[in-house]
């Protein structure tokens, strides 16, 4: 036996070392958690595909409807912080609706809520925004506030700096717009709560940002990225560039998607995805006017909508749904032309523009069926600029779930590029039915079968799971293929494929 397996390992070797000219051409992906968002390392698909998975929608878990908050909650930001996650979102009611008309609460305001679970959440009192004559409330700014730079609270983004040389008392910042003179500035805090302008000069000036524009640390490459609202010859666009300080940046370069149509994208929401932070993701927010027309008065909330027409026609015409795109540099997107999340029923407080806006951030949650994984949860807004409150809506993911290869019962196959890797086992994440499976082959540059690797000797993957080490007649091991250059063959039936990762053994039992 232990004769047959030194033969075996032998002739690995040598169809490795006959490809080994093949291994400049190879994507080294390291120990990395790979997602099958895009092609990057599609060679082929047969009888497969890669499908976009839309969220399931949740409960809602928050409303905007203290005193000091209204309709016009918007531009939120969402982040884990130690044991606690923290949101922060615009108050006050939308100028344009019915609701201002009777109390004219002023949307230039910031405020935070805080939750252990993502799911219940509570207003801490700050002390440090005056209302009404009592600072026991969540107000983190107004208008009063930023004044000497023309800042507006009501188009901000927050984030905790990831990178490890800043100070401690600059880890919270928040991205504002101002107004004198006209850009981006940068305020920054140590606790999250208490923030002050960094510098009375802009990072950015090229630019409309009439949105939610955003930074953070990209710990893969060293440098703090930007991403804000531009017009490009009057469509609704995105600009990006990247700086070793967070303080001053080059001009900025628009955001390009080679395979996708020209549409009118409101936000970006991008950010590194947080279990493959060399993934870029973002969830911006589609703009379509659709005009008046039976189906636009067969919407739901035609009263406020014609209301809100008065003040501008595309306040009642337009209406928002949430897209999905994907980068490997930050400045070149794979764009899903579906909508990752739709209006849904047509229900009260739906198909209005302004709703669907997905939170900036995601985080992790538990799951409500006992023993399984934990999920991603998302959040977008429901019911903006109706009725006397914005409604923060949840929705969840699997674990690395956004999209997938998927093949049908008949079956499919998805073949990859020539990779490198580093690991002695290989771990998936994927689903199968009762009666479907996976199989996986490891062969060389050229496409060559590696000896024992095998789709006849890999065991058959059924089930459900983010993280099943893959086996070939028993055996885990594939540390003698590191750093050679591998295709994967892959074969589905009735199954997804939604990630792959080579790890070290001890790692991939954790």
């Amino acid at each position: 036996m232990r004769k047959l397996h030194m033969i075996r390992c032998v002739v690995v070797v040598l169809l490795l070392l006959s490809s080994a000219a093949r291994a400049g051409d190879a994507i080294d992906i390291g120990s990395r958690r790979e997602l099958f968002v895009d092609r990057h390392l599609v060679e082929r698909l047969e009888g497969a595909s890669l499908v976009l998975h839309r969220p399931v929608r949740r409960e809602v878990v928050f409303r905007s409807d203290a005193a000091w908050e209204g309709n016009g909650s918007a531009y939120q930001s969402v982040f884990q912080d130690g044991d606690r996650i923290r949101l922060y979102y615009r108050g006050g009611h939308h100028p344009a609706s019915k609701a201002y008309q009777t109390k004219k609460n002023p949307w230039e305001t910031l405020c935070v809520a805080e939750s252990t679970d993502g799911l219940h959440w509570t207003r801490p009192e700050l002390g440090i925004v005056e209302f009404e004559g009592s600072t026991a409330n969540n107000l983190v700014l107004n208008e009063e506030m930023v004044a000497d730079f023309g800042g507006s609270p009501a188009h901000t983004s927050v984030f905790k700096d990831a990178n490890p040389d800043c100070p401690d008392d600059e880890r919270y910042k928040i991205v504002i717009v101002g107004r004198k003179p006209r850009g981006l500035y940068l305020m920054v805090s140590g606790d999250g709560y208490r923030f002050r302008l960094k510098s009375e000069k802009p990072f950015a000036v090229q630019g409309a940002f009439d949105s939610q524009n955003l930074m953070f640390w990209d710990s893969v490459h060293g440098v703090y990225r930007e991403y804000h609202r531009a017009f490009d010859q009057g469509v609704r666009g995105i600009m990006t560039a990247s700086s070793k300080s967070p303080d001053s940046f080059p001009q900025p370069e628009w955001l390009e998607y080679p395979e996708a149509a020209e549409q009118a994208l409101y936000t970006n929401q991008v950010l590194p995805y947080y279990r493959a932070p060399h993934i870029f993701m973002g969830f911006p927010m589609r703009y379509n006017d659709r005009g008046w027309s039976p189906s636009m008065k067969a919407l739901p909330g035609l009263e406020e909508r014609e209301f809100r027409a008065k003040k501008s026609g595309r306040y009642g015409t337009a209406i928002t749904d949430a897209a999905f795109m994907t980068s490997r540099d930050g400045l070149t997107f794979h764009r899903w032309e579906e909508a990752f999340i739709r209006p849904g029923p047509s229900v009260k407080d739906t198909w209005v523009y302004g709703d669907n806006f997905i939170f900036w951030g995601m985080v992790q949650t538990k799951s409500n069926l006992e023993g399984a994984p934990d999920e991603i949860s998302l959040y977008a807004t429901e019911g903006y600029w109706q009725g006397e409150a914005t409604s923060f809506r949840r929705y969840t993911l699997r674990l690395d779930g956004f999209a997938s290869v998927q093949a049908p019962f008949r079956g499919g196959e998805l073949t990859t590029k020539p990779v490198t890797f580093a690991g002695s086992q290989l771990q998936v994440n994927f689903a199968t039915s009762a009666a479907g499976g996976i199989r996986i082959e490891l062969q060389d540059a050229a496409g060559k079968p590696l000896p024992g690797y095998s789709l006849a000797d890999c065991d058959v993957l059924f089930g459900d799971q983010i993280d099943r080490v893959v086996s070939w007649k028993g055996s885990t091991d594939v540390g003698q293929l590191a750093g050679k250059p591998v295709r994967l063959r892959i074969e589905l039936k009735d199954a997804d494929l939604y990630a792959i990762q080579f790890l070290a053994a001890a790692a991939a039992e954790e």
